[in-house]
């Protein structure tokens, strides 16, 4: 095989030989505000050339670490080496037929992969996308052709995609759906259990948020017209937020109770980020259908609905697919994937990579009281500020403060990125093949920001 230039073999350091962003990255910037559309934005205008494991190299030489991960999508680490081997003998036989036209074997070991790794021993069937738009799009489909009815509900601070349909079920006006409309009909939003914002307190916030939710549905939407409940098993744009333990189970409950198709939405949370295959397995979820995108594939564009066979095959005969769908390339590369997930057991990578994180995190947010809430699981890990902070009983969103951090992030070579409804939280997903060395050196830069405040 040809030797990598990036992937496992990069160096795994943080070096700065410029100012971040430097001269070479900034002239590509002028470059690209020149011929690309303002709407798509850039949170750091470093321009990579090189990346593996926790580190991203650019163009004027600079290595910095890595805490984003393409937001989750390169979990295994970039040019991992056996998504690199699997990809590339697949460009070489062909890269693309089209498998609603002619089929081939990746797509359908991708679904086999997928039956097995998913919660519960059912029948189960896959059907393969581009990404985690289109799965969630095509899991409301499923779930109309299944229950015959229309209405859909999903969650305050949920974020499920930029389509029309999509926009509709996002909670976040900005800068999703601002001037976007007007979007999908049929779509309801319900609370969601945030234990740090619910009014009564954490103690209460499960119960209370599943009763109000429940109560919702019932009353303005009728238990009897919704097809599908989505939802994040812990909300990823929205904040990170891991709903009070409880919550999802009642839901879910619920959903069973009433004929309703249960979506889990793990396009963020899938593939060993939270410490586990998925994120509902935490509290013994085993949902309806699954979208599944991001970490799936090591960096190449698929995404998945998976789900029990009797609701997966309610749609008729070319009602799903698309022309890229299940690419045979990114198949391979899924394939390459999971067996590094495996071979690499990134459960006990992320477990640890909490570990970590948290002690380091929580003893920041007791050092500084900007930091009210740590909050996370696995290699998801987010911090919220508040303007006075929480010993104050004040628990105002102070995004301009999140800001400045991960600009001062940014700055010493640290990539760092922002959510939250609020813009408040500071979110880290490094790849789980992260060194303990990069790991750590990061939270001394993210230290660093705090105590320059």
């Amino acid at each position: 095989m040809t030797e990598l230039s990036g992937g496992p073999a990069l160096p795994q350091e943080r070096r700065l030989v410029t100012a971040i962003p430097g001269p070479k990255s900034q002239e590509l910037l002028a470059r690209k505000t020149a011929t690309v559309a303002n709407g798509v934005g850039t949170t750091l205008p470093v321009f990579v050339t090189r990346a593996g494991g926790g580190v991203l190299e650019d163009v004027d030489g600079n290595s910095l670490i890595d805490f984003g991960s393409g937001i989750a999508v390169t979990s295994v680490g970039n040019s991992a080496e056996a998504v690199v081997a699997r990809a590339t003998e697949q460009l070489a036989a062909f890269t693309h037929t089209c498998f609603m036209v002619t089929p081939y074997e990746g797509y359908v070991r991708v679904a086999e992969e997928l039956a097995e790794l998913t919660p519960g021993d059912h029948a189960k069937k896959s059907a393969l996308f581009n990404s985690g738009a289109e799965a969630v799009e095509n899991a409301v489909k499923i779930a109309r052709a299944y229950t015959k009815r229309q209405a859909v509900v999903v969650f305050e601070h949920g974020y499920h995609g930029r389509t029309n349909l999509t926009m509709a079920l996002t909670a976040k006006n900005m800068p999703y759906k601002h001037g976007f409309g007007p979007f999908a009909p049929e779509v309801y939003r319900v609370p969601l259990a945030y234990p740090f914002r619910w009014l009564t307190g954490a103690e209460d916030c499960a119960e209370q948020a599943a009763a109000e939710a429940i109560d919702q549905i019932s009353k303005q939407v009728g238990a009897e017209n919704v097809a599908a409940i989505i939802i994040e098993p812990i909300a990823g744009e929205g904040g990170f937020i891991e709903p009070a333990k409880g919550f999802l189970p009642r839901i879910a409950r619920f959903a069973k109770d009433n004929g309703i198709v249960f979506v889990a939405d793990e396009i963020q949370t899938g593939f060993c980020r939270t410490g586990q295959w998925f994120a509902c397995e935490d509290e013994g979820i085993v949902p309806d259908l699954i979208t599944t995108a991001k970490g799936i594939a090591g960096g190449l564009p698929l995404a998945a609905v998976t789900g029990r066979a009797e609701i997966m095959d309610a749609a008729h005969a070319g009602g799903l697919g698309g022309t890229y769908g299940g690419n045979p390339v990114a198949c391979a590369a899924a394939l390459g994937s999971i067996e590094t997930m495996r071979e690499l057991d990134l459960n006990a990578k992320a477990r640890r990579i909490e570990e970590i994180m948290k002690a380091r995190l929580t003893a920041l947010a007791e050092k500084y009281d900007v930091i009210g809430d740590v909050r996370g699981r696995g290699a998801m890990i987010a911090v919220e500020l508040v303007k006075s902070g929480t010993r104050d009983g004040d628990k105002t969103p102070d995004p301009e403060t999140t800001a400045a951090v991960a600009k001062a992030c940014h700055a010493e070579g640290l990539v760092v990125l922002t959510c939250g409804t609020y813009g408040n939280v500071l979110r880290f997903l490094p790849p789980l093949v992260i060194g303990e060395d990069l790991l750590a050196e990061g939270l001394d830069i993210i230290e660093s920001a705090f105590a320059g405040l």
